[in-house]
């Protein structure tokens, strides 16, 4: 090995050092630890069980519970941010008398903190307090997520849009704005019309970059807890317990560590396989819009 080699190795050990403790280290003993029985409060100890904690987990109709509600809620809320975040970013990529005032109001929110994000939809949601049940109720609608599971779901739902649609906003902003122009002046001289550019020209060279901005958006609603936590912390009942509350709730409250480090394991596998297919679906529509 050269001078300068070493040189690089020396450079980059000290963050090789630092990934080893907080990343690899972690891993391997949550791996390890998924295959005992430990709970601090029993008196058995520390028990080896091998894979009965995954066979336990696949039977766990409270764990399938959060499971579904996290699915439904990554796909309801990814769904709506990247239509929103879309057709927000087509307005904003035209020149228009306030156009950047409009994109810095719009970055507030992803300054926020989460735990901030829910604690400001707290008051927002309060019964009697907040303005979103005083106007409701002016149409005579009844709005408490406290008691009706439905609203809770949606209210979190909207939570999450609020906060993240300017980030998928800006993402294809900076997408719209890498796109070469000449496929799209071709299709002004051909005739084409406004939507007719966008479904046949706009729409197939962003591709790429929606897939990318669903990838990293389901990646990231799928482990939600602070927002959701502040706001309902899991109510009312389990309508917005999601698996990464569930999981938490199960370790702090019942301090099963050992099921819980399973549990961990397995939604890292999920989470492996999701990306997986997603990194693949990446790989075909680039190589299909590169052939076009």
């Amino acid at each position: 090995m050269h001078g300068t080699e070493l040189k690089g190795w020396g450079f980059l050990s000290p963050t090789l050092v630092v990934l080893g403790f907080v990343g690899i280290f972690p891993f391997v003993y949550v791996l390890y630890l998924s295959l005992f029985y430990y709970n601090i409060f029993s008196l058995r100890g520390i028990v080896y069980v091998g894979i009965n904690n995954f066979r336990k987990l696949m039977n766990d109709p409270k764990f399938m519970s959060a499971l579904s509600k996290g699915l439904l809620f990554v796909v309801v809320t990814c769904g709506v941010e990247i239509t929103l975040g879309l057709a927000i970013a087509l307005l904003l990529s035209k020149k228009f008398v306030g156009r950047g005032v409009l994109r810095t109001i719009m970055t507030l929110p992803l300054a926020m903190a989460p735990v901030a994000i829910g604690s400001m939809w707290i008051v927002i949601t309060r019964p009697a307090v907040g303005p979103v049940s005083y106007w409701l109720g002016k149409l005579g609608i009844s709005y408490d997520i406290s008691e009706s599971a439905l609203q809770a779901f949606f209210t979190t739902v909207i939570m999450d849009v609020w906060h993240w649609t300017p980030f998928v906003i800006l993402a294809f902003l900076a997408g719209l704005t890498s796109l070469p122009r000449e496929p799209m002046e071709a299709a002004r001289v051909d005739g084409a019309g406004p939507w007719q550019t966008f479904r046949h020209v706009i729409f197939p060279l962003m591709r790429p970059i929606l897939v990318t901005i669903v990838f990293i958006r389901i990646m990231d609603t799928f482990r939600i807890y602070d927002e959701v936590w502040a706001l309902t912390s899991g109510g009312p009942g389990t309508a917005t317990k999601y698996v990464s509350i569930h999981l938490v709730r199960l370790v702090l409250a019942r301090q099963e560590y050992g099921y819980g480090a399973s549990m961990s394991v397995f939604l890292l596998y999920l989470t492996i396989v999701m990306c997986w297919v997603l990194m693949n679906l990446i790989t075909r529509v680039k190589k299909e819009v590169y052939a076009e």
